[in-house]
């Protein structure tokens, strides 16, 4: 870090997923916290939405010694807050806050928003409502932590992540004009929202009028507080150089930083327990395998998977089942694949026959009904990922060589069939393949190469751009991460390009597998924290540049 560079006293940061596992953005901030919490000693400080009111989270331990002072003066003012430690790697303080009574007082708020910075939250649905009051909530926190507790002498960030956020850094911009702002969008929602509707975004992107595309995705509210926000704030950021890119275009305004998404390596198992951790979830996975489709598969299998949110385009769950399909007919293939499709979905409960046969033990000859889930679903008839497989005639045969299975829940340990964390999980893997048509960075594949595992992703992932750029080229198995070329039009062409690539790791030696891991991990190493954190001085640098600007022209 430059030594002329601002550095902020103190820094608080909004998300919707602080202390809330939800999705990818709990993974950015929670990973990155410990190496924020030692360089500023519990001044980051980290804002969520309180869910859990009275009852215990698992995710947050509160302590009503820390912050005292102000939190009894919050609560005077109205604010209904907890104060604690988020219960990660450098466990930093958190502040939950009840946006709840804030509902009341909506339209008010929305008026106020669109006579200050015209955002229309006239065709807001869904969730914009309960963002937007969480948001509001987190800043009446800051304006009251900062009008009790700190001054303008203290240099100080408002860091609000994504457009669920961005209310709240419009306020803190309006109402404490000395405190710097900064917004990262994690995807935009108009870019994600095309993407999702089937309209190919790349080859358009440059055509493409957000404020128009909006209006046709019924996505106004939505894509008009992330723009407002975009272009209010003092350093507008996102996560990857292809969604900067998709910023320019879509919203009309070019970020100032590029902050990729770095990990935390601090819990990946040491040398004796990753291997014990690794054998341990390989025979968990077959025995569940094993248990549904009645069969005996050995060790030797070539264990694969896909996972993230349930986008079935976006995330390629469409093309991953499409290439395990035609993998069952590949001449080249040299041995027996199972695959897992880790995505959680409406998901009903764990099968009882299931858990008998589990309880049970082996072995079994016949396949129980239904041999591709390992979890009733609540909507089994219209569930995109069976009636994919259901089309292809998948039906997990015992003379198919590649056998597929969704495994449709959250993996938190306790899910009743697999009961393995997500990551104790994806360490049992030989190959980890992450075909995504819109994914603005990609932790799924950053975590798989974390454990030592290759992995697969495309070049339409903000990940798999970094992994290229590092590469000096395409990235190929024998780098660690195969990086394939992903188009609006190619799918057929990605789905032979996973297809060739299992079946080239199936004729691997150990000698070569051993190496495709070492690359993998090492390439990890390379995306950590440690080295990622300078792209955040450099915003907290831009921002605060802008504040002090603006101090300067308001004592004139």
């Amino acid at each position: 870090m430059a030594n002329d560079k601002l550095r902020p006293d103190y820094i608080f940061e909004s998300s919707w997923e602080v202390c809330n596992k939800v999705g990818g953005i709990y993974t950015v901030l929670s990973s990155r916290a410990k190496t924020l919490q030692e360089a500023f000693q519990d001044r980051i400080i980290f804002i969520g939405p309180d869910f859990w009111k009275d009852s215990e989270s698992p995710y947050f331990r509160e302590d009503r010694k820390l912050l005292a002072p102000w939190r009894k003066e919050a609560e005077a003012q109205g604010l209904k807050v907890r104060v604690g430690r988020w219960i990660i790697p450098g466990e930093p303080i958190a502040i939950l806050v009840d946006f709840n009574p804030y509902f009341e007082q909506k339209n008010e708020i929305y008026t106020w928003l669109w006579q200050n910075y015209g955002v229309d939250s006239l065709h807001a649905y869904g969730d914009y409502d309960e963002a937007s009051m969480f948001s509001y909530a987190a800043a009446l926190v800051v304006e009251s932590y900062y009008n009790f507790c700190l001054d303008e002498s203290q240099k100080v960030i408002y860091h609000a992540n994504e457009w669920m956020c961005g209310l709240g850094a419009l306020y803190i911009n309006n109402k404490v004009p000395a405190i710097a702002t900064i917004f990262t969008t994690h995807a935009t929602s108009i870019g994600r929202s095309i993407a999702g509707n089937q309209k190919p975004l790349y080859d358009y992107l440059f055509a493409y009028n957000g404020d128009q595309m909006a209006g046709e995705l019924n996505m106004q509210s939505k894509h008009s507080i992330e723009k407002q926000t975009a272009w209010n704030v003092d350093c507008f950021t996102t996560v990857s150089d292809i969604t900067a890119h998709e910023c320019v275009e879509l919203l009309d305004k070019p970020v100032d930083v590029v902050l990729p998404n770095g990990f935390d390596n601090s819990f990946v198992p040491k040398t004796a327990a990753f291997a014990r951790k690794r054998k341990l979830a390989r025979r968990k996975m077959l025995e569940v395998a094993n248990a549904l489709l009645g069969e005996q598969l050995d060790d030797d299998t070539i264990i694969v998977s896909t996972s993230g949110r349930y986008e079935f385009r976006n995330k390629g769950i469409d093309v991953f089942v499409e290439a395990m399909n035609r993998l069952l007919r590949d001449r080249y293939l040299n041995k027996k694949v199972l695959a897992f499709i880790v995505v959680p979905g409406w998901v009903g409960e764990p099968r009882k026959d299931l858990q008998e046969r589990l309880a049970k033990g082996g072995p079994f000859d016949t396949p129980l009904e239904v041999p591709q889930i390992t979890h009733w679903l609540q909507n089994m008839g219209h569930d995109n990922v069976l009636n994919m497989m259901k089309f292809y005639d998948m039906h997990n045969r015992h003379e198919d060589k590649v056998k597929v299975i969704f495994l449709p829940c959250y993996l938190d340990g306790n899910d009743g069939i697999l009961n393995l964390s997500y990551y104790n999980v994806v360490l049992g893997n030989d190959l980890c393949i992450y075909p995504s048509y819109y994914e603005p960075w990609g932790y799924t594949p950053l975590e798989a190469i974390a454990f030592k595992v290759p992995c697969i992703t495309t070049d339409l992932a903000g990940f798999g751009l970094w992994a290229n750029s590092e590469f000096g080229h395409p990235g190929k198995l024998t780098d660690g991460v195969e990086v394939i070329h992903r188009t609006d039009y190619n799918y057929s062409e990605v789905a032979d390009a996973i297809k060739d690539t299992v079946a080239e790791y199936s004729n691997m030696t150990q000698k070569q597998i051993d190496e495709c891991r070492k690359k993998a991990d090492n390439l990890s190493k390379k995306a950590l924290w440690s080295h990622f954190i300078k792209y955040y001085y450099e915003a907290y640098d831009i921002a605060l540049r802008k504040a002090e600007e603006r101090k300067l022209i308001q004592n004139k």
